[in-house]
């Protein structure tokens, strides 16, 4: 399906995603606990920067500020993940 240029379920996919991360970086924020795969982190920001490259090269709209947003709480709970793990040892 396909509205005006965007993918509803590239939307769908974006909004689904990245309605836990804001819920990750305030747990581990909370909690102050880095024990997380810093290797499953990088992947997923990792992915989000290839869909934001693909988005600026082949089809840049508004769902880019998606990837966008979800890369930065990936980033900001891989940087509280690291902050804690330096505070633990």
């Amino acid at each position: 399906m396909d509205f005006h240029g965007l993918s509803i379920f590239e939307i769908g996919m974006l909004i689904c995603f990245g309605a836990s991360w804001p819920f990750a970086v305030v747990k581990t924020y909370k909690t102050k606990n880095g024990n997380k795969s810093m290797a499953f982190l990088n992947l997923i920001i990792v992915g989000y920067i290839f869909g934001i490259i693909h988005k600026l090269l082949y089809n840049n709209d508004i769902v880019t500020y998606l990837y966008l947003l979800n890369l930065l709480f990936v980033v900001a709970d891989e940087y509280l993940c690291i902050r804690y793990r330096k505070k633990a040892s």
